[in-house]
């Protein structure tokens, strides 16, 4: 111990500092891990024969599944969903409320995305009047819950919105509806639907652990060098004291 001498700051800095860098980097791969789960079963659910509107609301695990839709879109309360860009171009998205006339069941689906260029002019898009035959997917976002930020003294619409919470939609509208956004796949009543499954992908987790793992790393290496240079001083410090003396 006599040859390594770091100091006492370094030391407490260092206690702190490093198992956090190490559970964070540890953090990041087990994120990683889940999004690869989440991927492959988004997959396999995406791939596989649509479930009837019957049996949605019985689904012990409906994130991701497929579901085929009979009814009518609710024209009169559209949604935006702000703050939504494609390919560098700024927009919303769009949900309506739709019946399911199997079940009576409401359903918020989100027809997909449209470009708002110019803020001073509504998002123009049109909803079908006739009975349609859709295919959707239950979206549950990963690790979050959804909320509604409309405006709640605002009576107009459609409403301009930055996250959905469609239960305490279907609360203001004193209707029976699904507790979960359904994303329409692509039809004659979608727009743009390539929505990303994940924010962040598994590979980018992954990039974040080795940083965190090099950063924990780089921070022993100093403290290894800095403690073995100072005992290194100390002792050329201690030796020409000693040839003074004799």
């Amino acid at each position: 111990m006599k040859r390594f001498r770091p100091g006492v700051i370094p030391t407490v800095v260092v206690a702190l500092l490093l198992p956090l860098m190490v559970s964070l980097g540890f953090w990041q791969l087990g994120r990683g891990a889940e999004k690869t789960a989440l991927l492959a079963s988004y997959a396999e659910r995406r791939v596989a024969d649509p479930m009837t509107s019957t049996e949605l609301p019985v689904s012990a695990d409906p994130a991701y599944r497929r579901v085929h839709l009979q009814g009518h879109f609710d024209a009169a309360h559209s949604l935006l969903l702000d703050n939504r860009q494609r390919n560098g171009k700024v927009g919303v998205e769009l949900l309506q409320p739709f019946q399911d006339q199997r079940t009576g069941l409401w359903l918020l689906v989100n027809r997909g995305w449209l470009p708002w260029p110019d803020r001073r002019v509504p998002p123009q898009f049109t909803t079908p009047a006739e009975a349609l035959n859709i295919d959707a997917w239950v979206y549950v976002a990963p690790g979050a819950t959804f909320q509604l930020h409309a405006d709640p003294v605002s009576h107009v619409w459609p409403q301009t919105i930055t996250a959905v919470e469609p239960a305490r939609l279907w609360k203001t509208l004193d209707r029976d509806g699904f507790a979960y956004e359904l994303r329409a796949e692509p039809g004659p009543a979608s727009y743009q639907t390539d929505w990303p499954v994940v924010a962040m992908g598994p590979e980018k987790h992954l990039g974040y652990a080795v940083q965190w793992f090099a950063m924990a790393t780089a921070l022993f290496g100093l403290y290894v060098y800095l403690g073995c240079h100072n005992a290194k001083e100390k002792h050329h410090g201690n030796g020409h004291e000693s040839t003074q003396h004799v």
